[in-house]
């Protein structure tokens, strides 16, 4: 950190202070990350149950139920270092990236597998 600090500080006049940088993110990037989260899960159940219908020769239908169950939000792995001035550049940005996960429920309607249909 200190030689990004130093490199800037001879690059630029003399009366420029260059100071730690802060990472943060605003309100509305955490809800996106959150509805982001949610959407995947709901892809990824999607997908699964249209695995699981092809295996048994079914057709997956429309959502019957769709249930965010739980959402688990962390931030970074360093925050319990001693010191946080002494961080790398890249342990604080790992500190202040934001981690999330959601939990989804997914109720499906099964088909039955339509047939081919042959033209006359």
């Amino acid at each position: 950190m200190q030689n990004v600090s130093n490199l800037l500080a001879e690059k630029l006049d003399s009366s420029v202070t260059v100071g730690t940088p802060e990472f943060y993110h605003t309100s509305e990037c955490l809800q996106r990350l959150r509805r982001q989260a949610c959407l995947a899960a709901v892809a990824n159940a999607r997908h699964k149950a249209r695995e699981v219908c092809q295996v048994v020769g079914q057709a997956l239908g429309r959502p019957l139920l769709i249930k965010e169950e739980e959402t688990k939000e962390w931030r970074g792995q360093n925050e319990d270092a001693p010191d946080p001035e002494t961080h790398t550049l890249q342990q604080r940005i790992d500190n202040a990236t934001f981690f999330v996960t959601s939990v989804v429920f997914v109720s499906f309607e099964i088909k039955a597998k339509e047939k081919g249909k042959k033209k006359t």
